[in-house]
Order: structure tokens, then sequence, then C-alpha cells
């Protein structure tokens, strides 16, 4: 909900903005801003999006599990020794 909001008053100012870059050149850098603000928002990385069983080799689940605070649901961390990476698994592990 929150990113829902953010997006669209990101989306908001770079229409504003884009407006008025017609009437004053001085407002570029204030469109470079909204453009970034919203591409953050509509690029963003969270463990949300990465649900789900990593595919690939050298995953491993650890032994880390909590509960997410907005959806109440027990998360799993998989870990990558390779890269370093950590990923989050919404749901029981089996």
């Amino acid at each position: 909900m929150l990113r829902n909001a953010v997006l669209a008053g990101a989306v908001t100012l770079l229409g504003f903005t884009l407006l008025a870059v017609t009437w004053d050149p001085v407002a570029w850098p204030w469109l470079i801003v909204a453009a970034l603000l919203v591409a953050g928002t509509v690029f963003e990385r969270r463990y949300h999006d990465a649900a789900g069983r990593p595919t690939g080799p050298g995953w491993e689940r650890t032994a880390e599990r909590f509960r997410d605070e907005t959806t109440g649901r027990l998360v799993t961390v998989w870990y990558n020794r390779a890269t370093g990476e950590r990923r989050y698994e919404e749901g029981e592990a089996p």
C-alpha cells in the first residue's frame, strides 16, 4: 500500500516536472529526481519478490526462520555459499 502511494506521488511529480521543463529549463534536476523515484519504486527488490524455493545449484536452506511483520507468514532463509546471496521463501519449509 505504501509502495503504491509512493509510486502515485512519484508519477504525479514526474508529470508536473515534465510540464515545468517546457516552461523553465531549470526544472531538469527535478525531472531527473522524479524519474529516479519512479524507477526505484518500480524496480525495487524486496524479499517478497524472491518468494519460492531458489533454483540452481548451490542453494541450501538455513535454520533461520522468522515471521514477516506485514503478512504474518513464516519466512525461511536460503543461502548460496558460492555467491553469498540470501533469498527468502514465504511459507513453511519442507
